[in-house]
């Protein structure tokens, strides 16, 4: 199989409390990206998105487990979108 035409796609969601977590992954012709959403109270805090480099694209394709692959992707969750948050 040629890395050309792998395609992946991967969706986690982890809910704590009020507190959500959506970390993707996307694969498609060789290139892909990663993003972490943040959710509370059923509100969108934030979303970050990075590129997938490229040598993490053949553990991924071959099935093994990246520690730390979402730690660069941080989203703030202390931004002042919801009006709870603004004093």
């Amino acid at each position: 199989m040629n890395s050309e035409s792998f395609a992946y796609e991967s969706v986690d969601v982890i809910k704590k409390g009020n507190k959500k977590t959506v970390r993707k992954v996307h694969i498609k012709n060789g290139k892909g990206y990663k993003s972490v959403s943040k959710y509370i109270r059923g509100k969108h805090i934030g979303t970050s998105k990075k590129k997938i480099q490229d040598e993490h694209l053949p553990l991924i394709k071959g099935g093994s487990f990246i520690s730390g692959f979402f730690d660069d992707c941080k989203c703030s969750e202390s931004n002042k979108k919801t009006k709870k948050n603004r004093k």
